[in-house]
């Protein structure tokens, strides 16, 4: 990797708008008390965007001294990472051409030579007119559509010289292009339509509406239940993980009120809640049975703490599970 440095050129000094200063507080708040640094890289991200595309040193600061951190931490990160852009960048399209492997293989060339011809000679030099500016990077992520570019936050995919062209043509003109396959594929399916798999039922839930239809649940496996919770009032079940009020409603459906109806499930009981609620694999994921048994002797989870300190919306409202 080739070192990279801060503009010689700065602005005097950063400050985020107000409408992203709220939002920035609010992803610092997403994380826990002493982990605040692991909003660094949206942060970074939001004050390039809103610094017409590129990371200046006095952001740089103003993020390192809202999530306190030394700024040289800050400085790596920013000069680690490509995505963040470091001097001056075109106003209007700022293009990355990736040139790994499978792009290189499929006319990444090509688009960089009308990048050359259309913008400028060597990667990182502004148009005249400062609307474009171009660069080669590393993988993209994008290789069953190669070759490709990225915009901004957009990928621009299946590339071919003309539609390259017809691109920057549509962003000279103010226009925004649409993202993704410029070809008549959708996402990275094969183009010229799908060659297996073509029944449709495959994917409008027919084919699980008739398997499960072969294969009735058997009421024998159902847990016991309740007529209605023992001295008029059952468990707050939403203490459970995976349950939300939603869920809970339907659990007091089955006669399910209590943390120790839950505890004493047998396998074959969790596996008829897991068919009739269609969890697939929620109960044994989150361990219900294990977190009631411990509800159930009076002891608390961690997520039961969450819950009775009002952190769980789920808790609250429906799921919509």
């Amino acid at each position: 990797m080739t070192v990279r440095r801060l503009d010689t050129i700065q602005p005097e000094w950063f400050a985020f708008t107000p409408k992203n200063l709220a939002w920035a507080k609010k992803t610092i708040a997403k994380y826990p008390e002493g982990k605040q640094a692991s909003a660094v890289i949206p942060l970074l991200w939001r004050a390039q965007e809103q610094h017409e595309g590129w990371l200046p040193e006095p952001a740089m600061r103003v993020v390192a001294e809202m999530l306190g951190m030394a700024y040289i931490r800050v400085y790596e990160i920013a000069t680690f990472y490509t995505m963040f852009q470091l001097s001056l960048v075109g106003k209007t399209a700022h293009v990355q051409v990736c040139g790994t492997t499978p792009c290189m293989l499929r006319g990444a060339e090509d688009i960089k030579e009308i990048c050359k011809r259309r913008i400028s000679e060597r990667p990182h030099q502004l148009t005249e007119d400062g609307e474009f500016s171009w660069e080669e990077v590393e993988c993209l992520g994008v290789c069953v559509n190669a070759p490709m570019v990225q915009i901004w936050k957009d990928t621009y995919e299946d590339l071919t010289p003309e539609s390259f062209e017809a691109l920057l043509d549509d962003f000279e003109r103010g226009e925004k292009p649409e993202p993704g396959p410029q070809t008549d594929r959708q996402y990275s399916a094969p183009q010229g339509g799908l060659t297996t798999l073509t029944d449709p039922s495959l994917y409008n839930g027919n084919a699980a509406a008739e398997s499960a239809d072969d294969e009735p649940i058997s009421d024998e496996l159902k847990p016991d239940g309740l007529d209605a919770p023992r001295e008029g009032k059952g468990d707050d079940l939403k203490r459970i993980s995976g349950v939300g009020a939603k869920i809970e409603k339907t659990l007091n459906g089955l006669g399910i009120f209590h943390y120790d109806q839950i505890a004493n499930w047998s396998p074959v009981n969790a596996a008829w809640v897991d068919d009739f609620l269609s969890f697939k694999g929620r109960i044994e994921r989150e361990d219900w049975i294990g977190q009631a048994e411990i509800l159930a002797q009076g002891g608390d989870t961690e997520f039961a703490k969450r819950v009775d300190a009002g952190e769980v919306e789920t808790s609250t409202k429906d799921d919509g599970s």
